[in-house]
């Protein structure tokens, strides 16, 4: 008997044990590697920094929810989309704040809706209200959200190829978030309108594809840029459900610059965005917060510490150091294709 129980406790122990690795290995995303040649394509050659200027320059306004800056935003974000041929929809909305109702709008732009699947790119366009001040917040987020557009822009034919080869499992969706900012003071209430209420709804709503799911499940994962565009960005690793993604995206980094795909910063050396660190949570709250709370997988890539512009009106433009911006652009184009598994070894989608 004293035998079977020892028996029975070390199978338990061991059940304990290698349970946890096999829900890890489960987690572990197939992503693409790819050929110095085609990492020189996909980050050098898709680069265009004045491309980046013609998408950032638009959102450079004050965009305070319900305000006709923030309408024009919309239209721009809009436009550019449907140009690109994207599938957009909006979720509309008012919502009680401090300041009495208003109104919200969420931007949801999606490569391929008939994909199963979705990874979530995602960043706010509203600014925050300062009285009396003019505030553009250059890196809170405009610089994001126009990263996310010039991200589509230059990866748009090679999407356009992988589909035209049957549905991908996997899409790329992109979401401009309205009503991040806090009116008055930052609480649960006061704050992150766009995200609450988009992660309620997809919660509530079941996925056209597979109503067994809802539209939240089908979020692989929901990737949050924020606080981006100054010389020294840096990235933490932040949890450990999506560690891989960002031991994938140090991974890249190292790899371009070891290349001499990376330029070099005006201080006249290379500042990394990541580094080779475990997963820590950090307590952060941001548009992920409603999302993570519901089970979705939450990789965030905002500056931590926080630039020093931070919530200042000389969060503008001359605060942004535009061979910091190109590189992380590059990275991170590099990170997605690789994600979607996009094939660029072909000519047809090459960049001069």
């Amino acid at each position: 008997m004293k035998g079977q129980k020892l028996l029975w406790t070390y199978y338990i122990l061991l059940i304990c044990w290698i349970l946890p690795l096999l829900q890890a290995a489960r987690r572990k995303r197939s992503m693409a590697s790819y050929t110095k040649k085609v990492l020189k394509v996909l980050s050098v050659n898709y680069s265009n920094i004045y491309q980046f200027h013609d998408l950032l320059d638009p959102f450079l306004v004050e965009r305070v929810p319900g305000t006709p800056g923030n309408i024009a935003v919309q239209e721009f974000i809009e436009s550019q989309m449907a140009d690109l041929g994207w599938n957009i929809t909006k979720d509309r909305f008012m919502d009680i704040t401090p300041l009495g109702q208003k109104p919200f709008t969420n931007i949801i732009a999606t490569f391929d809706p008939r994909a199963s699947n979705r990874l979530v790119l995602a960043c706010h366009f509203d600014s925050k209200l300062m009285h009396g001040k003019t505030f553009v917040a250059a890196t809170d987020s405009a610089v994001p959200c126009a990263m996310l557009i010039n991200l589509a822009t230059n990866l748009n034919c090679l999407l356009r190829k992988a589909s035209a080869n049957g549905i991908p499992q996997t899409t790329v969706q992109l979401l401009f978030l309205d009503g991040e900012e806090a009116f008055v003071q930052w609480s649960d209430r006061d704050s992150t309108y766009g995200a609450r209420h988009l992660a309620q709804l997809w919660h509530n709503t079941p996925d056209a594809h597979d109503n067994s799911k809802t539209m939240l499940q089908t979020i692989t994962d929901f990737v949050l840029l924020d606080l981006i565009g100054t010389s020294d960005v840096s990235f933490k690793n932040m949890f450990s459900e999506t560690s891989q993604l960002y031991e994938k995206l140090y991974s890249i980094e190292r790899k371009l610059q070891d290349s001499g795909f990376l330029s070099i910063a005006t201080n006249s050396y290379y500042r990394p965005f990541f580094a080779n660190l475990p997963a820590q949570q950090m307590g952060i709250q941001d548009d992920h917060i409603p999302f993570l709370n519901k089970g979705v997988n939450i990789l965030h890539l905002i500056s931590v510490p926080f630039p020093s512009v931070w919530h200042k009106q000389s969060d503008n433009k001359a605060a942004l150091d535009f061979t910091s911006i190109d590189n992380f652009n590059r990275i991170f184009r590099v990170f997605v294709a690789s994600y979607l598994r996009l094939d660029a070894t072909k000519n047809a989608c090459r960049k001069k």
